[in-house]
């Protein structure tokens, strides 16, 4: 994104394309720049959080990590996701990624939750290279 993106997100309001307090224009952004686009579409601006997943903030697997403003506006239902560490690939990720709707991120997000595995969490990582390669629902 270029510099003041977050400022300018009123007057691309417009363009939101989900429900609930998500933000997320599935076009040409025109906050984005076209490396921004590139590293998005190859899941590349993902790399950094490795480093957060070696500190231990992060966990490989898990619910995605969410902005504290984002967060501040949930209702108690949807807290559910935050009960355990965020991860750098999920289940959002290989179900629909920016594809899905609010109520349908928090559903995968909220039964990965009720249902931890070890099983489930190599799952995720193999289906996590299958839709990075694919390129499909990364804005």
């Amino acid at each position: 994104m270029r510099v003041g993106a977050e400022a300018e997100r009123q007057t691309v309001a417009h363009l939101n394309e989900v429900d609930g307090p998500l933000f997320k224009v599935k076009g040409d952004d025109p906050r984005v720049t076209r490396i921004g686009g590139f590293l998005r579409r190859t899941s590349l601006d993902e790399l950094p959080q490795f480093f957060n997943v070696l500190r231990g903030d992060m966990s490989l697997v898990g619910p995605r990590p969410e902005q504290v403003e984002l967060v501040e506006r949930y209702a108690p239902e949807h807290r559910v996701r935050l009960d355990v560490r965020p991860g750098l690939t999920g289940p959002m990720q290989v179900y629909g990624r920016g594809d899905l709707g609010f109520d349908e991120r928090l559903a995968v997000e909220r039964e990965y939750v009720e249902n931890l595995s070890l099983r489930r969490d190599f799952r995720i990582m193999l289906l996590t290279l299958a839709a990075v390669l694919r390129g499909r629902g990364a804005y």
